[in-house]
């Protein structure tokens, strides 16, 4: 497979793969002169707009797929656009290709975060912008189209290392990446309250009741993008008995193992602790286990051990570990 320019010259196969998949759904209305005329001359079309296209070429010169890039207003944004992929194709890795070509462009142009619309019934298009670290951000946006569309926006940071809070829908949409990191960590021995192996069913019902959680306000979740992926998450939990108002808890605490020593819990936990006094919470308290190696982070950080419990946890050999309690006070 070849990943190219697109041209003026390819109009004939912009328009078969966004015809094709358009009439995989029903009551999409496919008419290029009336709504896509731009179709006819793309390669200009985004070039006059400062982005780019690309195609992915097969073995036999016939695309497999497109994706286009351009800048979106003057906040160092770009957008993803007219990304499609033939049925055939799919799951053969050609829409990664695609969209680490167009990350990769708007990266080098100084782009901060990507944006992307897609319709809402494009449900395996979801998945796959989910599986790349796009969360949903702000509301469905309605189309005076022919199909009468409505569309869901998503959105990412791009570079660096960037640390969010996510919304009810945002949290949604991060399931199943977040899903792959609690298991993960799980595998990788981590202080949390589950043991290997971890169902992937498991892990995803858990971030279910999170993400529940999270529209009810009981609690924050928090997720940390590097380079463009979501690589780990942190909770705070909200919901505290009337005589406790004034606290909250951390919770969960997750760093990929990929991804680890890059600063990012340090990152996670901070922008908690900022999340909390905004709120107006003055005592942060969290569980761990004795000899974790998160326990030095967190007293380097000034968290403070308000009292262990011997054997209060088991690991995945049956061995016991103390639980240790620490806690922090907030100004306020």
């Amino acid at each position: 497979m070849i990943i190219r320019a697109g041209l003026d010259a390819d109009t004939a196969h912009y328009i078969r793969l966004i015809g094709d998949a358009w009439a995989e759904f029903p009551g999409v209305v496919f008419d290029v002169d009336a709504e896509l005329p731009e179709l006819r001359h793309l390669a200009s079309w985004f070039e006059g707009q400062g982005g780019r296209v690309w195609l992915a070429d097969g073995p036999d010169g016939v695309p497999l797929g497109m994706v286009g890039v351009r800048p979106h207003g003057s906040d160092q944004a770009w957008e993803i656009c007219r990304m499609y992929v033939d049925k055939a194709a799919r799951g053969t890795g050609v829409a990664h290709r695609l969209l680490d070509q167009a990350e990769a462009h708007a990266r080098e142009q100084g782009a901060e975060r990507l944006i992307l619309w897609t319709d809402t019934r494009f449900m395996g298009a979801h998945k796959f912008y989910e599986k790349r670290g796009f969360v949903r951000q702000g509301a469905i946006r309605i189309l005076d189209d022919l199909s009468k569309s409505l569309e869901f926006r998503y959105a990412k940071p791009l570079s660096g290392l960037v640390v969010d809070i996510l919304d009810a829908a945002a949290a949604t949409s991060a399931e199943l990446r977040l899903a792959e990191i609690l298991t993960a960590c799980v595998e990788d021995g981590a202080a949390i309250p589950f043991l290997p192996p971890m169902p992937k069913h498991e892990a995803q019902a858990y971030w279910r009741r999170t993400s529940s959680e999270v529209a009810a306000g009981d609690r924050i979740l928090l997720a940390a993008w590097y380079e463009g992926q979501i690589t780990g998450a942190v909770q705070l939990r909200l919901a505290m008995p009337p005589s406790q108002q004034h606290r909250a808890e951390i919770e969960m605490l997750l760093v990929h193992p990929q991804a680890q020593r890059l600063g990012i819990g340090r990152h996670l936990l901070g922008r908690a602790e900022q999340s909390a006094e905004r709120l107006g919470r003055r005592l942060l308290t969290l569980q761990t286990r004795t000899g974790d190696k998160a326990e030095a982070a967190y007293r380097a950080l000034g968290w403070v051990e308000g009292g262990r419990i011997p054997g209060y946890a088991l690991d995945a050999a049956g061995g016991s570990h103390d639980g240790l309690f620490l806690y922090r006070q907030l100004p306020g």
